[in-house]
């Protein structure tokens, strides 16, 4: 089975970067550029894990994760939030909106997708 990774991220090169990444792990991979678009994906591509960034015009991080965890058909979802918002409130705030994992930009890579593969296999980050 292929994972599907959706990737919501408003800087360009961070989500190049992310979605060269994933796609490199053997992951199929969808982007967004902002939360509306991060909802309507993730309506449509169905993603088994969502790298959520915090900091996004219009609708931030906490709120998709919110109505991810809100929305039934995204039963199962697991959420990983990648911000450079590292403060212990942020962090709570992120888990308490429905996140399975918090991580701190910047971060190694290996550290990334080692999350990824323990979100995807169903154990705790």
């Amino acid at each position: 089975m292929t994972y599907r990774v959706l990737i919501v991220d408003d800087e360009p090169n961070i989500l190049l970067s992310l979605e060269f990444l994933m796609q490199g792990q053997g992951y199929a991979v969808a982007a967004a550029r902002n939360g509306d678009e991060a909802l309507r994906l993730a309506a449509d591509f169905s993603p088994h894990l969502v790298l959520l960034d915090v900091m996004m015009p219009a609708i931030n991080g906490f709120e998709v994760c919110s109505k991810l965890r809100a929305d039934s058909r995204q039963r199962g979802l697991k959420i990983l939030i990648l911000t450079a918002r590292g403060r212990e409130s942020e962090v709570k705030r992120g888990l308490s909106s429905g996140a399975d994992a918090y991580l701190t930009k910047p971060f190694a890579t290996q550290e990334l997708t080692a999350m990824v593969q323990e979100l995807l296999a169903g154990k705790p980050a």
